[in-house]
């Protein structure tokens, strides 16, 4: 599966770092990347690589919920549940996705578009209820804006993010960009929006400096 690009750039990776293993994370992104979630041959490679041993690659990859360990949707849907989201409307949402896409937590729609997870804190309490797709924000949502949102998806024209990129990267697509690999889109769309930056305006008027 994987190349002898993939491996140039996977060596590149490591040498970002004075110690090899610290590479483990970017690397598991990378592999990722390519099949779309974390398959024994990428920890095997992973592990290879970085002279270490697979079970040290493997803890990384099943205690972070970044990494899966088996396939998702093209675009993989979290909504937040905790707290605040949850009462804004989060577990409402959740529940209307899961009976709008007849799948359950960690499900897969049949024609593999879009999967579904309740996710914690998306560190944007400003804009909850939040959902997020592919791990770009998606703001202030209903039920029936999120149930738009994974039918676009479906239909293969996904709403753009509230915040970030102009338009919606694939899973695949933005694990590479956590691998550190660049696309480009940095600086596309809305960085910080309103709620954001409300303290400071407020400190602003108030003559802070």
């Amino acid at each position: 599966m994987f190349s002898d690009q993939d491996l140039a750039v996977m060596d590149s990776i490591i040498k970002r770092y004075p110690r090899s293993r610290s590479a483990i994370m970017p690397l598991l992104h990378y592999a990722q990347s390519k099949a779309g979630y974390v398959t024994n041959e990428g920890i095997e490679l992973i592990a290879k690589l970085l002279t270490i041993e697979t079970a040290e690659v493997s803890a990384v990859a099943t205690f972070y919920t970044q990494y899966k360990r088996k396939p998702v949707g093209q675009y993989h849907v979290g909504v937040c549940t905790n707290t605040l989201c949850a009462v804004m409307g989060g577990d409402a949402i959740f529940a209307g996705l899961k009976e709008h896409l007849g799948i359950e937590n960690d499900g897969v729609t049949a024609d593999g578009k879009v999967s579904l997870e309740h996710i914690e804190c998306n560190a944007a309490c400003d804009y909850a209820p939040v959902v997020m797709a592919n791990w770009e924000f998606y703001d202030n949502q209903t039920v029936q804006s999120s149930k738009d949102l994974v039918d676009s998806m479906r239909q293969g024209n996904p709403t753009p993010p509230t915040r970030g990129p102009k338009s919606l990267p694939t899973w695949k697509e933005n694990s590479a960009v956590l691998a550190g690999i660049n696309d480009g889109r940095a600086n596309e769309g809305v960085q910080a929006g309103e709620p954001t930056l409300l303290g400071l305006k407020i400190a602003k008027e108030k003559g802070a400096k």
